[in-house]
């Protein structure tokens, strides 16, 4: 079976999704193709931080309905340092600016939903498994689909396919250079039915190690603890865990409640990037190009940034037959990588037992905390990467 249309999505996730639905606001039609069935998608756990400019774009797209009403606003986040904890404001250092608390899996059912009530192309258990013609004006996309062989005749191949999918595989060789950094240490992370024990999120350094305390809704906790990179599961029953998140983030006059653990997990800390993110008619987006740790909450927004200046490109192209917007794709969207990547980093820093208490980087990082209780403005550049810059701003 052949399928034609202006733009082919590989990958369902937050970026395919996000581009799909702001390219058919653009009148621009597409196909996307996701190798996991539909029921694999929406249940995979990941991240539920949401920036401001998420919080917005899912507004213009009309698919805020469900957000609005479960979504939880932070006005800001609290950071601790061996017991003493301090709250950095979001709205009063950026100007109104803030986040919302709403699973990933819950925006993609949200998109995914309104995508094929409106009759949209999608296909779920279809695995695209080449990619030519990318350097001409009419690129194809081979897939299977039970068990059957396929194709997607298009003008431009977006790749949201992560990093194991063939997408950056099928850019040009030689075209970019990589670059990656693999973290001493991962998160043990865990949903407990549980209400929060907080109202905003903690993110707790202590001598034991890092601990973060998060939540998924009014019921369900979402909480983590850095781990050697070769823990095994089996060796963290659920009372060692509660045990452990109460001592680390522990402060006068707060305690943490418990209770069952429903989803139980290892998430490997790492930043990886290349340097160029698009090939004749063949441009990535999210994961496909780049990762980041999740100490910053960037990888989801990082991605629908991505798919935003891929979506106006695209619609400069057909509206304008400019190509301009389409040829700086990369340029534009690393500026906003880079800055990913280095807040990022600096939380993963600021945050992790690197080494003992009195050491060199230890007695760095009690500095930085002293700091941020007197510094505005220290505070201020924290709060404004955490609740994501503008858009049109880097």
């Amino acid at each position: 079976m052949v399928y034609r249309t202006q733009v082919g999505i590989i990958g369902a996730g937050p970026a395919g999704m996000f581009l799909a639905h702001l390219l058919k606001n653009l009148d621009i039609e597409c196909v996307i193709l996701e190798s996991k069935s539909r029921e694999y998608v929406e249940s995979r756990v990941r991240a539920g931080l949401l920036e401001q400019n998420t919080i917005d774009i899912m507004k213009g797209l009309g698919l805020a309905d469900r957000l609005l009403q479960e979504g939880q606003v932070h006005d800001g986040v609290n950071l601790s340092f061996e017991g003493e904890r301090l709250r950095i404001p979001f709205r009063e250092l950026t100007g109104g600016r803030q986040i919302m608390i709403y699973g990933q899996r819950e925006v993609i059912k949200d998109l995914t939903d309104d995508w094929l009530a409106r009759q949209g192309s999608l296909f779920f258990a279809s695995e695209a498994t080449r990619i030519e013609g990318i350097e001409t004006s009419h690129p194809t996309i081979h897939f299977i689909r039970e068990g059957e062989n396929h194709t997607v005749e298009c003008e431009f191949v977006a790749a949201c396919d992560g990093f194991h999918g063939i997408g950056r595989t099928s850019l040009q060789s030689g075209s970019y250079s990589r670059f990656s950094v693999e973290y001493p240490f991962s998160w043990l992370g865990i949903l407990a039915e549980v209400p929060p024990s907080t109202d905003e999120l903690i993110y707790s350094n202590h001598p034991r190690g890092f601990a973060l305390h998060s939540l998924r809704s009014e019921k369900i906790s979402r909480l983590y603890l850095q781990v050697e990179n070769d823990t095994n599961l089996a060796d963290w029953p659920d009372d060692r865990i509660w045990e452990e998140l109460s001592q680390r983030l522990a402060t006068d006059g707060w305690s943490l409640q418990s209770g069952p653990v429903i989803e139980k997990g290892l998430t490997p800390m790492r930043s990886h990037m290349i340097n160029h993110m698009q090939s004749g008619r063949l441009f990535l987006a999210g994961d496909a190009a780049h990762i980041v740790p999740p100490t910053g909450g960037k990888g989801m927004n990082l991605a629908i940034a991505d798919v935003w200046h891929l979506a106006n490109a695209v619609g400069a192209f057909y509206k304008k037959g400019t190509d301009i917007d389409l040829e700086r794709y990369s340029t534009v969207a690393l500026r906003r990588v880079w800055r990913a990547q280095e807040f990022s980093s600096f939380m993963t820093d600021l945050l992790h037992k690197r080494d003992d208490p009195g050491s060199f980087n230890y007695h760095l990082q009690r500095s930085r905390f002293r700091y941020l209780r007197i510094s505005r403005h220290y505070a201020a550049s924290i709060a404004e990467n955490y609740v994501g810059l503008p858009l049109d701003s880097l």
